[in-house]
This record gives C-alpha cells, structure tokens and sequence, in this order.
C-alpha cells in the first residue's frame, strides 16, 4: 500500500453559492511510497516513526533530532542529520522524504519582488510571493489550489478551488523561500523573511486546520521560530471562524473589506450575501487579542467610481468608530489584469479618500503595488492555466449571483 501525502485526508471544500460544500477528498499517494515528513508536528513525528516500526524510546529521541533538522536547519537529505548514525539513514531514506514543492517557474520583477509557481507531487499547481522592503521581507503563502469566492475583482477569484494546500504544502512555501535566501539554520536576527501573510490563493478560514497546523510550525521557537506578531491571516470575511481563529492560531487579522454598502460589497465580495458587513465588524470587534498594538486591519480595493467616493470614505470611517474598532486601513490601487471588470482610482482620488480616513483618526497608508510586471501584485495570482475571456468570466459571475439571490 504506497503511503499517503496526509496522514488523514480531511474533507475538502468545494464551491457553493455562498459557503463551501464539505465532501470527502480523495486520497493522494506518492508513487514511491514514502511519507513526506515536512508539516507534521513533533507528536505528528514520533507516532509515524513508531508506525515505520522504530523502537518507542528510539522514536522520542529520532524524532527530536529530526525535527530539528527540519524546522531549524532545513536539511532536505538524512544524510545531512550528523546526529544520527549513517547506518540509520537508508532506513530512513527507504521510508520517508523531505520534500519541498516544485518550482515550475520563478520570476522576478523589476522591484525585486520573487514570484514562485509552485506544482504538488499529484499535479496541482498554487504561487507564492516575497516581498523585500527596506525594514522587512514578506511572504505571501497560498492556502488553497484556487479559491471558492469568487470576488469580481480579484484574478484569483476567477479560478475554481481544485483542492485545500495541506499543512506540509503550506509550511513548504515558507521553507522554501528560505531555501531561496539563504536563511538556514533559523536566526531571528539577520532575515530578509521577516513576515507572513496568508493571502495568497485561496480563504484560508475554509482550510483552517491546515493553516492552522502549517502557522503552528512556522511559529514555534525551535522550529522556523516567526512571532505571531508578524504573521497575518487575512480573510474575506467567514464570520463563524473568526473568533476560532483569534484563539487557536492568534495572529493578526486583516479584513478584504473592500466597500462600505450592502449593494457593492454584495457585488464586490459575493459572500457578504450570508455574512454582511454589520455582522462581520461585531466578529472584528470580538476578535481574540485585538488592541491598539495589535489593530486589526481592512483592505480596501480603490476601484473607479465603484467604492471611491468621498461619501464612502465618510462612511467607513463611522462604520469603524460604531464598533470601536482598533483599525488600520490599507487602501489598495487596484492592480488590473486581462478582462477585468473594474478600472484602477485615480491616484488623486485615492489620496483624497485616505485623506478623509485619517481626519477621522484611522491610519490609512496607500499600499504601494509591487510586482505588477509579474502578475504578482494584489489580486493577481492565477496559474497560466486558469486562463478564460472576458465573457467567460462574466458569465460565470453573473450565474453565481442569481443563486445568490
């Protein structure tokens, strides 16, 4: 029987009208037979080890050392673990693999922003991005092949969900880019990956575990040992798995908020049709951890004459203070790609709309786009092969919102 990717394979979501239909996802095996250790936990190693039919005092302490081999130094062979006797390594070479996803193709923009595109060993292909700036290098980590959402603006949207990342692919993202610069054996001092957020392909609030999983990973102080002060999970707004995610996970929030009304966020971002905007500030409100130091941020797409108006700029900044919200606003220019619907503000219109946010005491910077020569930019993530017309795309929108409603 060849070994699965998954230790177990967790139901995947598919889309639905509004919310995701959980249906059993096939399992995925790899032709050699071997388990990919790369996502599994210390615990999560000690019990596959002991299934290899390895000796449980032998077990605790392999697993230890391999783990830090991992998360700490990021070997890619056993025969890198000089703890281990070279006697054990075939043993271990014969029944497991580091594994770290394919890169089919890297680019990189005239900015220094690093795209990857990234293949699973079943096929599936999902991006990651690094953003360098002077004070801090970011990675934007995909959770899912695709998404299920469906927002108008967004090239990932466009896509259909093939499947959730697992833990490994998610966590393999945030090694690799290690890889790429050079940043083994883990040191907080020194790094250009100083920080993570998840909005890259997918809703990581529909593959929560997995995310949840890959960031304990990526958080803990003997592994690749990022502070969960520097990781940010952005959601479109699943409101019931909001506050789970506040205390299971406990890292930064960011909100694709993207309007201010019932009828251009309906639009905007179609699962506002289940959990509406008032609904989903009292779940901001009542996230686990939100404070002044740690405010919880809201995207804000600036599309012409669509949400960029004076008077929506006025009223976002009621919404926030209704709910005493310890906010921060990234206004976004819209990055444009072929058969979008929606044109980019005005730069004169967008200073003027951040101008009316901070007279109302919220911070509002205008994020700088990087990597558009790259299609790496916000929103425009998209495998080559998920390429459709203009009318395709409209067509598909416009069935989603009549089942809507």
């Amino acid at each position: 029987m060849p070994a699965m990717l998954d230790s177990v394979a967790p139901p995947m979501p598919i889309p639905g009208h509004i919310d995701p239909v959980p249906v059993p996802r096939a399992k995925t095996f790899r032709e050699d037979g071997r388990i990919d250790l790369i996502g599994l936990g210390k615990d999560e190693l000690r019990q596959t080890l002991l299934d290899a039919g390895m000796e449980l005092r032998q077990a605790k302490l392999r697993a230890k050392q391999i783990w830090h081999w991992l998360y700490n130094r990021g070997a890619t062979e056993f025969s890198a673990m000089t703890d281990i006797s070279k006697t054990m390594h075939p043993w271990l070479e014969q029944r497991f693999v580091i594994g770290r996803p394919e890169v089919v193709e890297a680019q990189v923009s005239t900015d220094g922003t690093r795209k990857w595109l990234l293949r699973s060993p079943d096929g599936q292909d999902y991006e990651a991005v690094f953003i360098p700036d002077a004070d801090r290098g970011t990675l934007c980590v995909s959770s899912q092949v695709g998404c299920t959402l469906n927002c108008r603006f967004c090239h990932t949207g466009t896509m259909r969900l093939v499947r959730n990342l697992t833990a490994g692919e998610i966590v393999g993202q945030v090694m690799l880019a290690r890889d790429a610069l050079g940043e083994w054996p883990s040191q907080p001092e020194g790094r250009m990956l100083t920080n993570i957020v998840m909005m890259g392909m997918g809703e990581p609030l529909y593959n929560f575990d997995a995310v949840r999983d890959a960031l304990k990973l990526v958080m803990d102080g003997d592994g690749l040992a990022l502070s969960k002060r520097r990781i940010t999970l952005s959601t479109s707004g699943v409101v019931p798995m909001m506050a789970r995610a506040g205390e299971e996970i406990g890292v930064n929030l960011a909100v694709s908020l993207h309007a201010v009304t019932k009828e251009v966020r309906d639009e905007l971002v179609p699962l506002n049709k289940k959990y509406g905007i008032e609904e989903l500030l009292q779940a901001c409100a009542d996230y686990p951890g939100a404070n002044n130091a740690r405010r919880i941020t809201f995207e804000y797409v600036m599309l012409k004459d669509k949400n960029d108006s004076d008077a929506e700029a006025h009223e976002l900044v009621r919404l926030l203070r209704k709910y005493d919200l310890p906010a921060k606003v990234n206004l976004i220019p819209f990055n444009p790609w072929p058969g979008a619907a929606y044109d980019t503000s005005t730069p004169e219109r967008v200073r003027r709309f951040s101008d009316i946010i901070f007279e109302g005491g919220i911070s509002a910077p205008v994020r700088t786009p990087r990597g558009r020569d790259i299609d790496a930019a916000c929103g425009q993530l998209k495998t080559a092969a998920e390429k459709k017309s203009r009318a395709q795309m409209d067509r598909e929108a416009d069935e989603k919102m009549a089942a809507l409603g």
